[in-house]
Order: C-alpha cells, then sequence, then structure tokens
C-alpha cells in the first residue's frame, strides 16, 4: 500500500493523464456525453431541474452531490441568483452554491445561459476534477483531501475561509495537530498563529504544506503504510519536527519511492 502523499504524487505529476484517466471511465464518458448533448437545450430553472441527470451531473460537478435532492433549496439559489448582496447563495457560507449560481445564472443570462462557457466546458472540467478526487478517496480519503486542498489552496484569503470548509478545515487541523471544536473565533486565532495563509498562494509551499499532513494523516490513519511514522505524534510535527527527515525515514522504508 502506497503513503498517501506518493499516492497524491502519482496523481499529481501528470494531472492531466489522470483527468483523462478518469473522463475515460465508461460511466463518466457516458454521463458527460449526455450533459454535452442537452445542456444547450435547457432554457430556463424549471427545465434545469426538470432533467435529473443533468442537474445531478452539474450538482456533483460544484462539489453538491449530497444535496441533490434539495430541490427547493437549490431552486432558491438559482431564483435569487448572485447578483444581488442580500441573495441566498451571498448570505451563505459555504462558497460551493455561489460558484454554482454563478456557472447557471439564469437571473442574468436567462434562455442563454446553458450556451455559456461556464454552464459547459467549465462544469465538465470541475465533474472530472471532482471524480478524480472522489475516486482517489475511495483507495485514501487523504489523498482526497490533499487534491482538494490543492484545488483550494490559492483562494483562501484567511482563517475565516478554512473554518467554513470542513474539508480545508481537516487538512489544517490534521497538519497542524490543532484541537477540533472550541469557540470559532479562537479557532481562527490559532490557524492565523500557525499557519501562514498567505504562503499558500505559491504552489510549492502548498506541497510542502500537503506533504506534512500526508505524513501526519499515514502516522494517525494509515500506519501499515509507514510504521515508523507512530513514532511522532502530531505535537511534534506542530512544533516543528523536520518534515524533510521524516520524509527521508519514509523514502528507507519504500526504497527510495
Amino acid at each position: 500500500m502506497l503513503t498517501t502523499f506518493t499516492s497524491y504524487q502519482l496523481i499529481t505529476k501528470d494531472l492531466q493523464k489522470s483527468l483523462a484517466r478518469t473522463a475515460a471511465d465508461p460511466v463518466i464518458a457516458r454521463d458527460t456525453a449526455y450533459y454535452r448533448e442537452n445542456i444547450g437545450k435547457v432554457k430556463s430553472i424549471d427545465d434545469f431541474l426538470g432533467d435529473r441527470r443533468l442537474y445531478a451531473y452539474a450538482m456533483k460537478a460544484y462539489g453538491l452531490e449530497d444535496m441533490t435532492y434539495a430541490k427547493a433549496f437549490m431552486r432558491r439559489i438559482l431564483t435569487e441568483g448572485i447578483d444581488e448582496k442580500t441573495s441566498f447563495a451571498n448570505r451563505l457560507a459555504d462558497e460551493r452554491y455561489k460558484s454554482f449560481g454563478a456557472a447557471f445564472n439564469f437571473v442574468r443570462y436567462g434562455e442563454v445561459t446553458t450556451s455559456l462557457e461556464a454552464a459547459n466546458e467549465k462544469t465538465v472540467e470541475n465533474y472530472m476534477r471532482q471524480s478524480l478526487e472522489a475516486t482517489a478517496g475511495e483507495e485514501d480519503q487523504g489523498v482526497r483531501l490533499a487534491l482538494y486542498f490543492q484545488r483550494k489552496a490559492a483562494e483562501i484569503s484567511g482563517p475565516f475561509d478554512i473554518l467554513a470548509d470542513p474539508a480545508l478545515l481537516q487538512v489544517v487541523q490534521t497538519t497542524l495537530g490543532l484541537p477540533e471544536g472550541g469557540n470559532i473565533d479562537a479557532q481562527a486565532a490559532m490557524i492565523k498563529h500557525r499557519l501562514d495563509i498567505e504562503s499558500l498562494k505559491d504552489p510549492k509551499e502548498t506541497e510542502r504544506f500537503l506533504k506534512r499532513f500526508a505524513i501526519m494523516w499515514d502516522a494517525t490513519n494509515n500506519t501499515a503504510t509507514a510504521p515508523v511514522l507512530t513514532l511522532f505524534n502530531s505535537a511534534d510535527t506542530g512544533s516543528g519536527m523536520d518534515v524533510d527527515m521524516l520524509m527521508s525515514l519514509q523514502r528507507i522504508k519504500f526504497g527510495g519511492v
């Protein structure tokens, strides 16, 4: 069994090839073909919600698969749009709803909404990435979290962005050994103190951060992949244990992988 970071690297080393393999999956290819052939026929919110295959595809593309059942909720997102600050989507802390509302902005664009790039190629690209992450998570949930964090890192502007996203928060808590729960302002202050959020806009720094995450994830979830990691607890790593040294120990374990 590969370590979390090794699996993550195998996927991201040639991300386009990984996405192409995902697209070639028969079920994904069939659903994508249906979406491409039919999304342009949708002229209204009723049309969109009325075609379950199109709607479900779009929901998964924006990470909202678990909310597919909530059509009344999503209808309100679409009906109010995102152009007004007081709209429903803009009042929600979860940015995924705003992204969905932007891609399917019937309020602004009306019947031509589904002919625009956001509802077409951008949505298909998002679907492929979501599918890739989900498939990776079937083998190792840590890999899925790492891929998600990599995708979102540059968009993080402050600790509350992390606190509002359970997946981002799990990565940060795991990496830094932060406690779960507690006062939200205290959590925000702790994250701000322990994590240089601005550095995450640099892909190299994000990779280094994810290397630390993978080590701690394996230490607490996949101990069979690298038993030597159980020698180090999260407090040790969070307080400055040299991550490169731990990675060297992993390479020894796996013969230089």
